[in-house]
């Protein structure tokens, strides 16, 4: 499946009602996710026949692109139960089998409850700003436990930081691309209607 036709079905997945701040809840573009889940299956080979892991999945956009490039099944895991309903609704809207999710505190999760449970991991988790600060790296550390391989998307202000942290967990680091995320204002805060952040679209990958 070529990217833009990905990105046209990914256009019809219906993101948050009501984003929660204190969740840092901001939708994976359809662009973004289509690019994202392109490259990994093209250049990779991580998706297809896979068991794949969304980590902070939302509504599932990530976890609905992969399932219709073939994994073998896709668990999102979030844990907020509004969306979960609305990821659940979208998969029974594009008739989708192949995911699963999972409503839990990827934060308090025991370390060996997931344990190589999975070929691939993808996430966009939140960055960790406000009231979340070093979120994206509790979000990596459990990643890191569930596969081998993860596909993260991480500001690129903190690429040095996240280098340590891979370092850290014994995982070799590669900044696929850079891109531009456009954050729309979701909140009644945000003075712009969008915001453009750099980030770094990256895979980790343990030996």
């Amino acid at each position: 499946m070529k990217p833009k036709v990905l990105e046209g079905y990914l256009q019809q997945v219906d993101s948050f009602k009501k984003p929660k701040i204190l969740l840092e809840q901001y939708p994976t573009s359809p662009h973004i996710a289509a690019c994202m889940l392109y490259t990994i299956q093209s250049t990779f080979d991580d998706i297809q026949g896979k068991l794949v892991a969304d980590l902070g999945c939302g509504c599932g956009v990530l976890s609905i692109g992969a399932a219709m490039l073939n994994a073998g099944l896709c668990v999102g895991f979030d844990i907020d139960n509004d969306a979960l309903d609305i990821f659940r609704s979208n998969a029974e809207e594009f008739e989708i089998p192949n995911v699963d999710l999972v409503q839990c505190d990827l934060c308090s999760l025991e370390e060996d409850a997931y344990a190589k449970k999975f070929d691939t991991v993808i996430m966009n988790p939140p960055f960790g700003t406000k009231h979340n600060q070093g979120i994206d790296m509790q979000f990596l550390s459990a990643a890191s436990t569930m596969a081998k391989t993860v596909y993260s998307l991480h500001k690129s202000s903190t690429r040095e930081h996240i280098q340590k942290k891979a370092r850290d967990l014994e995982m070799k680091m590669e900044v696929i691309a850079e891109l531009r995320y456009d954050l729309p204002a979701s909140y009644k805060f945000h003075k712009k209607k969008t915001v453009d952040i750099q980030v770094d679209f990256i895979r980790f990958s343990k030996a």
